[in-house]
């Protein structure tokens, strides 16, 4: 490391941007720079092998990376590091930044869930890590709800090709295509996949047209990580677990700043990212209740669940007596009718919260609620947070907090 001096610190960035989630991770880093800087940057989106011969020159003071190829060869140089994580959850060792693989993976299982699917089947990457955590925890949320999980078995892992199958090792996409699709064709439908990320949910988007299957009708599919260009390039439009991306960017830089000031008192820490929320998308737009009168119930509660809606209203929507609406919806839904409402006005107001730059009281008011104080008492019985604290930790750092 370089003689400390009166300049910034000079950080070397090893992120890719062409994904949004790459762009996101530098949106956050520089956002935090913005207010705690200056800092001097150095990115290089083509990774370490592209600049290796250069940190000496470039006096790098601390390294912010995405990828694991070259770790060995950037911990010889002896400064801060973060990692924040890709192919496996952490590096021992060292200051890590991973996405919350349990929480991704249990709004997926809870978004399918709740589409009305009863069978489900999960597509991954062999031998990678990350893809394996989401599948386990998949799994692990299903079973807890009582339902059972298919797994794709990628042609690794059919002794096809013995060695593991990570994204720029796969098979040719024309042999991997077929498999995918006869797979397909061997799930009963309806059924509802979670793929690893948004990438390989446009695959089985893909290989469900070759084996004639209907997304969503017959297959409704889910991503993670919610990369807007790739899941609206589907067709149809993929839905999303929505990563934060930029907020992991912002406190991966806030460790790093606090290596570089207190590098003796400092010790090697790692910061869990959490999904926001689902993004829904017509791959899920369907809603499997065989109960007619119920299933016009909860679309009706969904499709209002921007505004103050009643039991009555639901009610009258169902064309059932209420008595008879309310024993027939817990069969189906496993929740009361109140506690759907109470579910679908929480979902919209945390998009709300997470998306939009509307003010609390602005949101409380398009929501229907006479005050901020009524309002904020009814997102904290359901989200066990007050709106402002859900907005800091979910929310763009953009938006007002």
């Amino acid at each position: 490391m370089r003689a400390r001096t009166n300049q910034p610190p000079n950080i070397v960035l090893l992120i890719e941007s062409s994904r949004a989630s790459g762009r996101s991770l530098l949106r956050g880093i520089s956002e935090y720079a913005r207010h705690h800087g200056p800092w001097a940057f150095h990115w290089e989106p083509g990774g370490f092998a592209n600049v290796s011969r250069r940190i000496d020159l470039l006096q790098a003071d601390g390294i912010i990376l995405r990828d694991m190829e070259g770790i060995e060869e950037v911990l010889r140089f002896r400064i801060p590091v973060i990692v924040v994580g890709h192919r496996r959850r952490e590096v021992p060792g060292l200051s890590n930044v991973i996405t919350d693989s349990r929480m991704t993976a249990r709004l997926a299982a809870e978004h399918l869930i709740d589409c009305g699917f009863r069978e489900f089947a999960f597509v991954g990457y062999d031998g990678t890590p990350w893809s394996d955590e989401r599948r386990d925890a998949f799994a692990e949320c299903l079973r807890q709800a009582g339902f059972a999980l298919r797994l794709y078995p990628p042609p690794g892992a059919r002794g096809e090709n013995p060695e593991p199958v990570y994204e720029e090792k796969a098979a040719p996409w024309a042999q991997e295509q077929a498999a995918i699709a006869n797979w397909l064709k061997e799930l009963p439908a309806p059924v509802g996949i979670m793929a690893c990320n948004d990438d390989r949910a446009q695959n089985v988007v893909e290989a469900c047209k070759v084996a004639g299957l209907r997304v969503p009708d017959q297959v409704g599919i889910i991503g993670a990580d919610n990369d807007e260009l790739v899941c609206e390039l589907a067709d149809p439009p993929l839905s999303s677990v929505a990563i934060n991306f930029e907020r992991a960017g912002f406190e991966s830089a806030r460790l790093l700043h606090q290596l570089l000031r207190h590098p003796r008192q400092s010790r090697a820490n790692n910061i869990l990212v959490e999904p926001t929320h689902v993004v829904p998308r017509q791959s899920t737009d369907l809603l499997f209740i065989d109960d007619l009168a119920v299933s016009r119930a909860v679309r009706f509660i969904r499709q209002n669940a921007a505004r103050l809606v009643n039991v009555a209203e639901v009610v009258a929507a169902a064309g059932l007596s209420r008595r008879v609406l309310e024993k027939r919806f817990r069969t189906a839904v496993g929740r009361t009718i109140l506690s759907e409402i109470r579910k679908a006005r929480v979902d919209q107001i945390s998009r709300m919260l997470v998306d939009t730059n509307q003010s609390i009281s602005e949101i409380a008011l398009a929501t229907g609620f006479p005050g901020v104080e009524h309002f904020a008492r009814y997102f904290r019985q359901e989200r066990k947070t007050t709106p402002l604290a859900y907005r800091k930790t979910f929310g763009r750092l953009s938006i007002p907090r």
